[in-house]
């Protein structure tokens, strides 16, 4: 059992990490292949540009119909991969958590 229950915060924080990664994965792959749309994403209209105000602006473009609109198959799996993965992460951390309330 505890080898599962290991498994499961290990699985978790993994997730975690990868939904992470995600978002620098798809920056990069933008950045490469549609320089002029990730142009609009890192240079704000006004004021100075700065890494909080990219991140900002690329939590939008996560979370708008934009990218699945490039019809980029590696994007699109990324994007799979960011916005599902954290899910997965809380549903392994609270099944670690409910098999230790159970099983004390």
């Amino acid at each position: 059992m505890i080898i599962l229950y290991l498994a499961l915060l290990v699985a978790g924080g993994s997730l975690f990490v990868l939904s992470y990664v995600a978002q620098f994965r798809i920056a990069a792959l933008m950045r490469s292949r549609y320089p002029q749309h990730w142009k609009v994403v890192a240079e704000p209209e006004h004021g100075k540009a700065s890494a909080f105000r990219t991140w900002v602006r690329m939590q939008h473009v996560l979370r708008s119909p934009a990218l699945p609109a490039l019809e980029d198959a590696t994007i699109d799996g990324w994007q799979r991969i960011w916005r599902y993965s954290p899910w997965l992460g809380w549903v392994c951390w609270l099944a670690a958590l409910a098999m230790r309330l159970l099983l004390h």
